[in-house]
Parts: structure tokens; C-alpha cells; sequence
């Protein structure tokens, strides 16, 4: 399943324009809110897809009867990018266990690259509901690798959602080939093009400069 908020009216898309907008951009910490909010409204939409059982809350005046979720989701994301949209999500699912994961691009002198995984920290994975974030979906590789070094040494989850402010439709395609056939999609915005050199175009530019200033 793919669910993409460009499709759907809504103010989600007042983010997604200025995560784009080359002058708005220019204001890190500002960049940094809006992946943040997206995360939040993602959060709130794979809510609705979780479990949840029958409680009651003991209120000044007497007993009310609600639902509430019967278990907290396992929150990944990918340094350094990621970092604004974990937070947003973290948020709303504000008593999630939490795993990060440093993985990079490792470029060789024809321009191709390598994606490697090189470190991770997380707690069991097993039966458990996963939310990966990570803002850029371009090849999809970064994040099925990711997901692989996790489940290999941690426990495959029960549930699996794949979250990203934006996407190219080849990052789309593979994701929905190399993943597992009941994981979700979320998706702020797909765009067509990827270059030679993996980037989505027309894209945002590089969120983990923009969000935290440019590397060497």
C-alpha cells in the first residue's frame, strides 16, 4: 500500500512547498520544522493503522471510556538526514523505542557508488510494528539496506512502514519490489525524474545540508 499526501488536500502540502522553495530553504531552522511537521501528520495517518484496545481513564467526575494503542512502534531513521523527521514522528508517538542508523554514499572515480551501512543502534525488532524514516527516497537502496542490517541482527518486525518527505518514482518502484508485500508506503510527494547521479529532481536539494549545514 502507498500513500502519498500530494494526492490528498491538505496542509501537508503547505510543508511540502516550502521544503522545496529555494529561498525558504535558506532558513535551516525553519527547513528543519516543516520535515518535522511532516512527520507529525505522518505519524498521525500510520496511527490509524495500528493496533488498539479498550481502556478507561479515571477523570475528575467519573470514568471515560476510550481506545488506546495497545502497543508503541520502533521508530528508525537514517543519520543525519532523517533526524527532523524522527523528531516529528517521536512527537505524536511520544513513547516509541527508537533506532538509528549511520549509512552514506560511497562514491567511486567512474561516479557510481556504493551504499554502506556502517553502524546501527536499535532494540529488538521482533513482533514489534517498524516505522523507517528517512527524507529522500531516490534509489531506494540506502533504505532497503538499512532495513536488511536491522532485521538480520535485531528480528524482523510484525509490521513495517516506509516513510519519506520526498520520492523519485524509480525510489517508489523498487521500494515496492525489494519490501516485503505488506509493508506501507508514506510519502510526502513523488517526483519522476532521478539523475545519473541520484538525485530526485525536481526534489528539495540535499535535506541533510539544509537542515544541518554543508559537509566536506
Amino acid at each position: 500500500m502507498v500513500h502519498i499526501l500530494q494526492h490528498q488536500q491538505s496542509v501537508a502540502n503547505v510543508f511540502i512547498a516550502e521544503l522545496r522553495d529555494e529561498n525558504i530553504q535558506k532558513d535551516p531552522l525553519r527547513f528543519r520544522r516543516n520535515l518535522e511537521r511532516l512527520g507529525e501528520i505522518l505519524a498521525y495517518e500510520i496511527s490509524k493503522m495500528l493496533d488498539y484496545k479498550d481502556a478507561e481513564v479515571v477523570t475528575p467526575l467519573g470514568i471515560a471510556e476510550t481506545r488506546l494503542p495497545a502497543e508503541q512502534p520502533v521508530i528508525a531513521t537514517i543519520l543525519r538526514a532523517g533526524l527532523p523527521l524522527h523528531q516529528g514522528m517521536l512527537n505524536l508517538f511520544d513513547r516509541a523505542e527508537n533506532c538509528f542508523i549511520s549509512a552514506y554514499r560511497k562514491h567511486h572515480k567512474d561516479g557510481s557508488f556504493d551504499i554502506k551501512v556502517e553502524y546501527l543502534s536499535s532494540p529488538s525488532l521482533a513482533d514489534k510494528v517498524l516505522i523507517l524514516c528517512d527524507p529522500m527516497l531516490a534509489t531506494g537502496q540506502s533504505m532497503y539496506l538499512a532495513y536488511k542490517a536491522i532485521a538480520a541482527s535485531h528480528g524482523k518486525p510484525k509490521q513495517l512502514h516506509i516513510v519519506s518527505a520526498i520520492a523519485s518514482r524509480e525510489g517508489l518502484e523498487y521500494t515496492r519490489s525489494h519490501f516485503p508485500d505488506t509493508t506501507r508506503i508514506w510519502l510526502g510527494a513523488v517526483d519522476d525524474e532521478l539523475t545519473a547521479k541520484s538525485y530526485i529532481v525536481p526534489g528539495l536539494g540535499d535535506a541533510g545540508d539544509l537542515a544541518f549545514g554543508e559537509k566536506l
